[in-house]
């Protein structure tokens, strides 16, 4: 294997640089959105308002996540870029595509459930992250990341489901992102039909995503921390 070249280091070094500093900043991106939320809750003892309260937050730390389909097409990390793009691609909807639009889902159970699941999953799993490029990833944390997604994964989703369902008349009564008949182009969108398809296609593909965290938790977590070796 021939020696590496001294642009091949600055390169790793700069990519190296530029993953800590992002995943460093959704770290203290989605811990300022619990912060918020364990504000409110303490100020009002309601979920109601939590949207409220990390609202620009919310569609700037989660819209950054579009960046890590490049990190995965590109190399820059080993993740599959298909689905790691299924698993952006799923928030932006709700983040833009529901949250966004339509106001009277704002105080539901359901906005309460997967902001709480989606703020201490990344929190987690961008700390994670950031230990592992500089090879040191504590058990503790090991543990968090690959046993809480048990509770919170069913969490987020039925709160996303039911963010999609709570949204789904409003979005039909004012035709937000359809393209009616007749028109120049001849042709008809109904993006409150799209919405439906993608609650259906929870249905297959949430049990195949959970299913794939369990085995991942069976390799990576032992009963107890493996001792390193001499």
């Amino acid at each position: 294997m021939p020696p590496k070249k001294p642009d091949d280091y600055v390169n790793v070094t700069t990519s190296l640089a530029y993953l800590l500093v992002y995943n460093f900043a959704q770290v203290g991106g989605w811990t300022m959105i619990a912060f918020a939320m364990g504000l409110k809750w303490v100020a009002k003892g309601s979920y109601t308002d939590f949207y409220g309260a990390v609202e620009p937050m919310l569609l700037i730390f989660q819209t950054a996540a579009i960046l890590e389909i490049f990190h995965a097409m590109f190399g820059l990390v080993k993740s599959n870029p298909v689905l790691t793009a299924f698993q952006v691609f799923s928030r932006i909807i709700v983040t833009w595509g529901i949250l966004y639009i339509v106001p009277e889902v704002h105080q539901s159970v359901g906005v309460a459930m997967l902001l709480v699941a989606w703020s201490v999953t990344e929190i987690i799993r961008y700390s994670y992250y950031m230990c592992g490029l500089i090879d040191s990833i504590p058990y503790a944390l090991m543990w968090c990341r690959y046993t809480f997604f048990i509770i919170l994964y069913p969490i987020g989703v039925t709160g996303e489901l039911l963010s999609i369902y709570g949204a789904l008349p409003f979005i039909k009564d004012r035709g937000l992102y359809s393209v009616s008949m007749p028109n120049r182009a001849n042709m008809s969108f109904s993006y409150y039909h799209v919405l439906i398809f993608v609650m259906l296609s929870y249905i297959p593909i949430f049990p195949q995503l959970y299913l794939h965290m369990f085995a991942q938790r069976r390799k990576m977590v032992s009963a107890s921390p493996k001792p390193k070796a001499e």
